[in-house]
């Protein structure tokens, strides 16, 4: 059984320092590694056998829906968003209790690997969100910037990952459209859920994934954290220094495909 996908690609109020100097009108269209930043996420989601529609939410969505790099992607659509994420968001989830896989434009370096690891343990949540502990990250990319929550037993980052239990997550996406423009600040996040997780969290009386379950029972959802492995995970494209970060990972990766590739013709070649 595949899981549906929504990607959120539209653009924030005011303008965006990224496209500064370039002829691109919105984030998801900015090129990285020669494709779209929205192309490298559509295409690890069809990857993925776990994974079925997928479906592109943004202000201009035929805009995106132009890009020649995801012509012909099966099981593809397109529809139009509004200004806030969390309003977008209820708006475009199924109907009933039906889980949905949801992401951003941004999260450019997303594997089916890194998908397959996420929905695995967020299997039986309400909702459900992937993060990585700081450790991780700093163990393969020390040069790398995030903003970090801090509780008992680690510091972690948001990984742009979740999965949520279609409708019946309304109240909490109605409770973050009026707290979403404090997403980069994480004590104020923290703070709007009461006094008690706030303390919590400043004292280290709990573990991030205690405290996103306390969290998740304000409304009544079994919330969960996902420790994900990867550290790629939790890079997103947010700033001129990620983009760099993240070409050089793509780099990587090719250049580790070509070895693997040329091993392979390799070995055939001496068994035959």
């Amino acid at each position: 059984m595949t899981i549906p996908a929504i990607v959120m690609a539209g653009s924030r109020p005011g303008p965006d320092p990224l496209l500064s100097g370039t002829n691109v009108s919105t984030k998801a269209l900015l090129p990285i590694a020669g494709q779209a930043m929205l192309v490298h996420v559509v295409r690890a989601l069809r990857a993925s056998p776990q994974v079925g529609a997928i479906t592109i939410l943004a202000q201009n969505s035929a805009e995106l829906a132009a890009d020649p790099g995801l012509a012909g992607v099966a099981g593809l659509h397109f529809a139009d968003s509004g200004q806030g994420i969390s309003s977008s968001l209820a708006a475009a989830l199924p109907p009933g209790d039906d889980p949905v896989l949801v992401t951003t434009a941004d999260n450019v370096l997303l594997t089916p690997s890194m998908i397959d690891e996420f929905l695995t343990g967020a299997d039986g949540s309400d909702v459900a969100v992937a993060m990585v502990e700081r450790a991780v990250l700093l163990s393969r990319y020390p040069q790398s910037k995030r903003t970090w929550l801090k509780f008992r037993g680690g510091w972690w980052s948001g990984a742009n990952l979740f999965r949520l239990r279609g409708r019946r997550v309304l109240p909490l996406l109605d409770f973050w459209g009026r707290i979403e423009r404090d997403r980069k600040k994480g004590r104020k996040i923290v703070a709007a859920f009461g006094p008690f997780l706030l303390v919590g969290a400043l004292l280290r009386l709990f573990t991030i994934q205690q405290g996103v379950a306390r969290a998740g029972l304000r409304f009544g959802l079994k919330a969960r954290v996902v420790s994900m492995s990867e550290a790629e995970a939790c890079i997103d494209a947010d700033k001129p220094v990620d983009i760099e970060l993240i070409e050089q990972i793509f780099a990587s990766r090719q250049a580790a495909a070509s070895a693997l590739s040329t091993a392979a013709t390799a070995s055939a070649s001496s068994s035959s």
